[in-house]
């Protein structure tokens, strides 16, 4: 059996998260029991969610546990098989974590899952056709629940969720607005995307100046939010949301460090008779039939064509994390071990 490298969390942060929390760990892997496969990874899926979890506190999911494997998607191929419903050279997406190779027990039900990559990329599924889609499409669809002409406006818009959430509202006939940090991310969002507008929020590093640029932007108000972030740009969304706007509260990077993410004005939450539902789309396996074979399709035409920033080898995964968590990444995040 192959000798595997690992990254593990070493130690728990405190404040800002730092390589020193993660440590590489080589492995022996052990040998297949019945009903188990060998997957080989291509590729690791970084995502902003993981920070909260290296913290020991109350949250959505369990907290990574110190000296094991450090949790997340995974894409690959089967390499060794003891179960008879997956063969040597499937490709397959799964919960392998920072490692080269897993050992999974497919008959557990979610465990593993077989893709087609004859027209989307084995890449794409920890991205456009996975979870961060999956979240763009719950959110849109299930909470925001947009009529045509409605205005959504949606952060971190270069990113796996926001590219894939562009592509869904501009196809229900929304005016969609992104924020972004940068120009070069912002011409992406709007150039090959096909936002109608996107705001730098490097330009605009207040609610003032953000409020403006929102009323600018977004001309008949704002009918419906997903939050990524949290922070200032929530104060500045919720001066200028209609009434009965809708809001997906999906992530709070801006707090992931600790920090409390206080509401300047939660009365506007009353004044415009707002709905904030938060999600975690794990919990909602119903829709990804649905929301899977649409994003599928958007990508397959070319009507969503989600960019990437891979970082090559296990080594590299930590500081590609921690990057990530400072918007360094353009599009989905992933490492590359193949």
């Amino acid at each position: 059996m192959p000798v595997n490298k690992q990254i593990h969390l070493d130690n728990r942060p405190e404040g800002e998260a730092t390589a020193s929390n993660f440590k590489l760990v080589t492995a022996e892997t052990p040998a297949l029991a019945d009903n188990q496969v060998l997957v080989r990874h291509h590729f690791l899926s970084l995502d902003p969610y993981m920070r909260g979890r290296m913290n020991d506190s109350k949250s959505y999911a369990a907290s990574q546990p110190v000296g094991h494997v450090f949790q997340g998607g995974t894409v690959g191929e089967v390499v060794e098989s003891k179960n008879a419903k997956y063969k040597v050279g499937d490709k397959v997406v799964g919960f392998g974590g920072w490692q080269e190779y897993s050992v999974v027990d497919a008959s557990q039900p979610g465990s593993l899952k077989k893709v087609d990559t004859t027209h989307v990329p084995l890449s794409h599924y920890l991205g456009a056709v996975g979870m961060p889609g999956v979240t763009a499409w719950y959110g849109l669809v299930k909470i925001i629940a947009p009529k045509e002409g409605d205005t959504v406006v949606i952060t971190a818009a270069s990113g796996a969720v926001g590219s894939a959430f562009g592509a869904l509202a501009k196809a229900r006939g929304c005016r969609v607005v992104g924020i972004a940090g940068g120009p070069d991310k912002c011409k992406y969002v709007t150039d090959e995307l096909g936002f109608d507008a996107c705001i730098d929020y490097r330009q605009h590093p207040d609610v003032r100046s953000m409020s403006a640029a929102l009323k600018e932007a977004c001309p008949k108000g704002i009918d419906g939010y997903f939050e990524n972030v949290g922070g200032y740009i929530f104060d500045a969304v919720l001066l200028r949301c209609n009434a009965f706007a809708r809001i997906a509260l999906c992530g709070m990077i801006a707090g992931y460090d600790g920090a409390p993410l206080p509401l300047a004005n939660p009365s506007l939450i009353l004044i415009n008779r707002l709905k904030i539902e938060g999600f975690i789309v794990s919990e909602h396996m119903e829709v990804w039939p649905e929301a899977l074979a649409e994003l599928g399709a958007l990508v397959g035409s070319g009507k969503l064509r989600p960019r990437e920033t891979i970082a090559q080898g296990i080594e590299a995964a930590p500081e590609a994390f921690l990057g990530l968590l400072k918007g360094k990444n353009f599009g989905k995040q992933l490492v590359k071990l193949i």
